[in-house]
């Protein structure tokens, strides 16, 4: 398997490769990008491009060490990034906006923690704190860099970075069931497993178990309470700083509610929004 294989990012050969990766990716991540000024915007294509090699290395099918060792080679990008040296096209990107947005290095160095988490385990029902650590890392993580590129270094944009980062992954959990059990990963937690009337010893059949919605509605109430929190953190931010953020929030929530509408029953779709709601999160928001 060659690195163009695992990702694209990988073998980008300069900065302006990286960005046309980034801007044909067609992730929902862009949509609340487009609402930032150049500098921040360019910021946030960075830190996407960061995350997307990283995850696309934990992801690979290649061997769990090679993995490993690729994530430990991006560690070292990170050190040298905020020594002041790109080593890495994608490092390039962020450069600029360590500098100016006061990025942490700790921030970058807990999604590789997070990604290695994928690459050396094969993710099983953990429990609840093992999740929230994973989503920690993940996602919250991701967070605290954003808040800070859009220009909220406040506690209550850290508070919002920590909620709204766990309420983002949460749901993506609840959208990717399916997808995640091709790579033998299962993100719901045990507890909600258990609680929901499943036998440990019928795990390998949760996918079609009759009581995995009542599993995953577990989750979807804890996704709903982080949403909350993060709504009331965000009214003590700038407003206009929260844009991006605020658009985030409400893509996310709304897969969540068609989620909830829909059920886990098998045989399940997956979801996504359509063109016309995706500009409408974009109006509301931007207003």
């Amino acid at each position: 398997m060659t690195d163009e294989t695992i990702s694209p990012l990988l073998n980008a050969k300069t900065a302006d490769e990286v960005l046309d990766h980034v801007k044909n990716s067609g992730s929902s991540f862009l949509l609340g990008m487009m609402a930032l000024p150049h500098e921040r915007r360019m910021g946030m294509f960075g830190l996407y491009a960061f995350c997307r090699v990283v995850d696309d290395i934990a992801d690979s099918e290649l061997p769990a060490e090679q993995r490993l060792s690729m994530l430990q080679e991006w560690r070292g990008h990170v050190h040298e990034l905020f020594k002041g040296k790109a080593t890495h096209p994608v490092m390039e990107l962020l450069i600029e906006p360590v500098k100016e947005f006061s990025l942490l290095e700790k921030d970058f160095i807990a999604v590789i923690d997070g990604m290695e988490t994928d690459a050396e385990q094969t993710v099983f029902a953990p429990n609840w704190e093992e999740l929230d650590t994973y989503c920690d890392c993940v996602a919250s993580a991701v967070g605290r860099v954003s808040v800070r590129i859009f220009g909220e270094i406040s506690e209550a944009g850290v508070e919002v970075a920590y909620h709204l980062g766990r309420a983002l992954q949460l749901t993506n959990i609840l959208r990717d069931i399916d997808e995640d059990a091709l790579r033998g990963r299962l993100y719901l937690p045990l507890e909600a497993i258990e609680e929901a009337g499943i036998n440990t010893k019928e795990l390998p059949y949760i996918l079609i178990h009759p009581c995995l919605d009542h599993a995953c509605r577990a989750v979807a109430r804890r996704a709903v309470e982080h949403f909350q929190a993060a709504d009331e953190a965000m009214h003590k931010c700038n407003h206009k700083a929260m844009k991006p953020a605020r658009m985030m929030r409400d893509y996310y929530e709304k897969i969540l509610r068609v989620l909830l509408e829909m059920g886990w029953d098998a045989p399940r779709l997956r979801v996504g929004l359509t063109a016309f709601e995706k500009i409408g999160i974009l109006i509301k928001s931007w207003f």
